[in-house]
């Protein structure tokens, strides 16, 4: 993959800043028209700096470094709820990810522990073929320098089984492997 790089605030750049999402990830955000469903459905928006919209704003205005520097790439969860609410079915989900990857590679990660979380639930997943919860929170905790941070929560989970001291691995934990395996023969970092 290739890193998303731009002249921030020229408007000629404008049309090269969609044209290289759509080549990096294959969404065309040129589509977006601005109608803040994404962002009014997106159940992070409170925490984020920048809304799911402004984030496609700020590509379609050919100002992608401020969008790689933002808190809401990092903030964003995966759910899709942003894209499936699109009536132009822009791949929002997909387009944050994207620019995940590029901020990374560049430098711009703003918040440390986010991208500490990002590894380690990534390893969880290749290692178990599913999130071992405790492990990620005693992980992020101590690697992030906070081993106690939390811990009043971890008795009563474990006491209602919410959480399981031991990781269950999937029955075909050797196909998530080949897709681990996969990402980083085309060159992703996982």
């Amino acid at each position: 993959m290739k890193n998303i790089k731009f002249s921030p605030g020229r408007e000629e750049n404008n049309l090269s800043s969609m044209q290289a999402i759509k080549e990096e990830c294959g969404v065309e955000t040129a589509k977006c028209y601005q109608c803040g469903k994404c962002s009014a459905g997106c159940p992070v928006a409170f925490a984020m700096d920048l809304t799911p919209r402004q984030i496609i704003r700020l590509l379609q205005w050919g100002l992608a470094e401020d969008a790689l520097k933002s808190k809401t790439i990092w903030l964003c969860a995966g759910c899709q709820t942003c894209t499936v609410r699109c009536p132009q079915e822009v791949d929002i989900a997909k387009v944050m990810e994207s620019l995940r990857i590029s901020a990374k590679r560049q430098g711009y990660i703003g918040d440390k522990k986010i991208d500490l979380f990002h590894r380690l639930f990534l390893k969880s997943v290749e290692r178990n073929g599913r999130v071992h919860e405790m492990g990620l929170i005693v992980g992020a905790n101590l690697l992030g320098f906070e081993p106690l941070k939390d811990v009043e929560f971890g008795l009563p989970m474990l006491s209602k089984g919410k959480i399981t001291p031991l990781p269950h691995r999937i029955k075909n934990i050797e196909e998530v492997k080949k897709i681990f395996a996969n990402v980083r023969k085309k060159g992703g970092k996982v």
